[in-house]
């Protein structure tokens, strides 16, 4: 198979030279351009989903031989969740190379956190399809080496810690609420303010998922409150 040098260049970022380059190509198809002749990557992003849970897992298991399931179970959710993938398929340029039909593209498909996820899954499973466990372990390894080293402060749940202190002090769960949205839908801005029983507030902005700038409220009023 003739290789295109865009994904040439994928794969030198990528750390791996597939020697069969149709399972590359099929990891980066989305559902949206897929036919009979050209299936999209659905499957594999299932199975990538479990080659890199077992890497992620493997890799915390041995890192700290001290920590509890209760300590290692953060940490791991930190690595592997969606924002993470995606953000890691945005370090490599995953998103230039993934092929979309014609509507996804034109909704920014490319930029899209969910579909950049799903793809970078997809990607670790034609790795592993292409070479094996341990290759596509080193290249997770690789990829995630930088979140692994970090993953403490990452593994840190603002919201699951607010709510926390608020029960302890007698006040209900907090409140969350979109105070403000901007942007276009594929690349949505959020406004999310945080309310306790007490009047106090915390509010924070920026692009992202709401899941993710409701943390971000979650640890400003952390913060706030001293904790």
């Amino acid at each position: 198979m003739k290789v295109a040098r865009e994904l040439r260049d994928f794969m030198a970022r990528l750390g791996h030279d597939f020697a069969r380059p149709e399972l590359l190509v099929q990891a980066l198809t989305h559902g949206s351009v897929a036919s009979p002749t050209r299936p999209h990557n659905q499957r594999l992003e299932f199975l990538g989903d479990r080659v890199l849970g077992l890497t992620i897992a493997e890799a915390l298991y041995n890192a700290d031989s001290a920590a509890t399931e209760g300590q290692l179970a953060p940490r791991y959710n930190a690595l592997v969740r969606g924002e993470t993938c995606a953000d890691v398929a945005r370090q490599i340029g995953l998103g230039d190379v993934l092929k979309l039909g014609r509507s996804e593209m034109m909704s920014g498909g490319r930029r899209k956190e969910a579909l950049l996820a799903d793809a970078m899954e997809a990607v670790l499973a034609a790795i592993y399809r292409d070479a094996g466990f341990d290759k596509a372990r080193a290249v997770i390894l690789h990829l995630w080496a930088d979140r692994l080293d970090g993953v403490e402060q990452d593994a840190r749940d603002a919201k699951t810690a607010l709510q926390e202190w608020a029960q302890a002090n007698g006040m209900a769960p907090p409140k969350y609420e979109v105070t403000g949205r901007k942007g276009p839908d594929h690349a949505p801005e959020f406004e999310v303010t945080v309310r306790l029983d007490n009047g106090r507030q915390g509010v924070a902005s920026g692009k992202g998922t709401k899941r993710s700038i409701e943390q971000q409220a979650a640890a400003a009023m952390l913060k706030e409150i001293g904790v």
